[in-house]
């Protein structure tokens, strides 16, 4: 089995920052991409950032700038580091990840349980 477990949310000041943490655990073969997603009260869930197995990370336009995704391939663990935070980017942060199993074929998604973010004064 496969797990991903968030860590890092809580209640920010506006222009505050923020790290959040992913680790993955289980029997892993091989990771391939890590990301970020957000889902606000309301609203659909949407990518915010995501980094390939040895590519360049991409983020979406509301966050670039403000944001950093990083990810240790030796400890399967990947980081979403928030600065100036605004109100809206108040939401449900979920990581995700292709993983590769021990003994299986191919990649399949996992996603973390979730960790809250709210900026707010």
């Amino acid at each position: 089995q496969v797990q991903l477990v968030e860590s890092g949310g809580g209640l920010v000041q506006p222009g505050g920052s923020l790290r959040l943490s992913c680790a993955a655990s289980g029997s892993i073969f091989r990771l391939d991409h890590m990301a970020w997603y957000r889902q606000a009260p309301g609203k659909q869930r949407e990518l915010v950032a995501v980094i390939p197995s040895g590519g360049s990370p991409n983020y979406a336009h509301s966050v670039k700038g403000r944001f950093t995704i990083s990810r240790d391939n030796a400890k399967n663990t990947a980081a979403l580091q928030m600065n100036s935070l605004k109100s809206e980017d108040t939401a449900v942060y979920y990581c995700n990840a292709g993983i590769a199993q021990m003994g299986s074929w191919g990649i399949n998604d996992y996603w973390g349980q979730g960790t809250m973010v709210t900026v707010s004064s």
